[in-house]
């Protein structure tokens, strides 16, 4: 069965995509909940406005993106934290990155947004990464000093 999806679902497709699903699927999960519509002549030039507005949003959201990225890649972050001989009692965590970039920089972040490979525990430079988009993500460097 085609059906026409109303919202992004993972492993399936984006919003207005048109895609081929097992009948069950569609009349048991897709269609009750909401997530799609079944195709027809109407409902494909329906699916085509949905995608055409989608990638125009997709657009304004990379172009945001890259935006902040490159207002934030050649600034450093100052962090303070308690520490004993270089080392930190505990860790630095994404909410705390996002506060202090928020109020050194005025830009507001999601703390999803901030990937942390391994836990900051150190003082001195370290870098982080931060994704904002699924094509845009971008190093913020930090420097934490001792409180």
């Amino acid at each position: 069965m085609q059906v026409i999806l109303r919202n992004d679902i993972d492993g399936l497709g984006k919003r207005g995509d048109i895609v081929d699903v097992a009948d069950g699927y569609a009349r048991n999960f897709l269609l009750p909940k909401g997530h799609g519509i079944k195709a027809s002549a109407g409902a494909i030039e329906q699916a085509a406005k949905m995608r055409k507005a989608r990638d125009l949003r997709d657009a304004s959201d990379r172009e945001a993106a890259t935006t902040v990225a490159s207002a934030l890649v050649p600034k450093v972050i100052a962090l303070t934290a308690k520490a004993h001989d270089g080392k930190l009692f505990g860790s630095i965590h994404d909410a705390e990155i996002v506060a202090a970039v928020t109020e050194q920089t005025g830009i507001e972040l999601d703390r999803k947004s901030i990937i942390i490979d391994e836990p900051i525990r150190t003082l001195g430079q370290h870098q982080v990464k931060a994704s904002l988009h699924p094509e845009v993500s971008f190093p913020i460097t930090l420097e934490i000093t001792e409180a």
